[in-house]
């Protein structure tokens, strides 16, 4: 076995096979996040099997990438680390927990939803903001009266429309 300088361990079977693992400080790499959170990952058994050289170092897998990358994906989306251990429980028998799959699913989806509604109604308000403001900004450097902010109240704009040079 010898380790790379880019990281990856290479692994030489009886067979003359060589299949190439990472060592933990290559996958916090790839995925910008700290080794500690990868021996984190372990600790609270999202990453399992995860393999030790002879001296002591963990070998990272194809397997083991492919599970940061769902892990990374469901935590953008919210997920606790309860609900990922769930998940992953829930993976490994697929068709005894289908239910529990679906409804830990549909409730991140759900969620997801009502944060992009939030989102939305804030990005308009500020949009408005945006409008108002700048055409006082407008108002100001032309000596023209000020706009009424109930003219933008309830007003609907584009982010095309948006101007912040002030004519």
């Amino acid at each position: 076995m010898t380790k790379n300088d880019d990281g990856n361990v290479k692994h030489i079977a009886d067979d003359g096979t060589s299949p190439v693992g990472y060592s933990i400080r290559r996958v916090a790499a790839m995925f910008h996040m700290p080794t500690s959170t990868l021996r984190y990952y372990e600790d609270v058994g999202l990453l399992t099997n995860v393999e030790r050289d002879p001296a002591g170092q963990r070998v990272y897998r194809e397997c083991h990438i492919n599970r940061l990358r769902t892990i990374c994906c469901f935590k953008h989306a919210g997920m606790s680390i309860g609900e990922l251990q769930r998940f992953f429980s829930y993976e490994s028998d697929e068709s005894g927990h289908i239910d529990e799959i679906m409804g830990l699913l549909n409730e991140r989806h759900e969620a997801l939803d009502e944060q992009r509604r939030a989102l939305e109604e804030a990005h308009a308000h500020l949009l408005r903001k945006l409008h108002y403001y700048g055409d006082i900004q407008k108002a100001v450097h032309k000596d023209r009266p000020l706009p009424d902010w109930a003219d933008y109240r309830n007003a609907v704009f584009k982010e095309s429309q948006v101007s912040s040079s002030g004519e």
